[in-house]
């Protein structure tokens, strides 16, 4: 089944636990974690997410754009990620190999995210380690920026990859996603949508998670 995550990025952090509940039909809530330098802006980190934690039973799915991510896996489980995904492009494949043991040593799901000019097959030494593969649609490091088609390629191939070898592991996308570009990310393969502004802008959200839901489910 298609799983959306709204991207608490684009919530109102005054109201960020009332923001929290409004959307608790999705199935998970992804995290942003930015730090000014491997991307430019700055975003949440470990506080906001141990507060999130203690207010929600919702999938916690940390994305660290972030440098050197090896140094900071056991604080944001300790916060409460459930998912811990980090960037290819963040750290030398030693560190990466080493932060993808201890996220799994702490018993907690992993996953590699890849920028959009980053090709798809430098994952594949890793692919089988991986519970989730994040395929970025937008550059890192804004929201509310339009999607990017030429993505959709990259996703086919790691859904061809992640099947021809049977593997357990989801494809996410993320990025300029709407009831649009949500069925053309379904189409190419993906298993869990991230939608920032389209869910947080919406009058209604639930209304929009289940929208997001429809027309994925229409492209299988």
């Amino acid at each position: 089944m298609l799983k959306i995550a709204p991207s608490i990025l684009s919530a109102d952090f005054a109201r960020l636990g009332e923001e929290i509940r409004s959307i608790e039909t999705a199935d998970y809530l992804h995290f942003d974690v930015m730090d000014g330098l491997f991307v430019p802006n700055i975003s949440i980190g470990i506080p906001v997410l141990q507060s999130v934690r203690k207010i929600t039973d919702m999938v916690l799915d940390v994305h660290l754009m972030i440098t050197d991510p090896l140094r900071y896996v056991s604080d944001f489980l300790s916060a409460g990620a459930d998912i811990l995904v980090f960037h290819i492009e963040s750290q030398a494949p030693d560190k990466t190999y080493e932060t993808i043991r201890r996220v799994r040593a702490q018993g907690a799901r992993v996953g590699l995210s890849l920028r959009p000019k980053t090709p798809w097959d430098i994952l594949l030494p890793y692919l089988d380690e991986l519970d989730l593969v994040l395929v970025m649609t937008v550059e890192p490091g804004f929201g509310g920026q339009a999607f990017m088609e030429d993505q959709l390629p990259k996703i086919a191939a790691l859904r061809r990859e992640i099947d021809r070898r049977g593997l357990k592991c989801e494809l996410e996308v993320d990025g300029g996603i709407n009831p649009d570009t949500a069925r053309l990310c379904v189409e190419a393969g993906a298993d869990v949508l991230v939608a920032g502004s389209a869910v947080f802008k919406a009058p209604d959200r639930a209304a929009m998670i289940a929208s997001l839901r429809r027309a994925g489910e229409g492209s299988r």
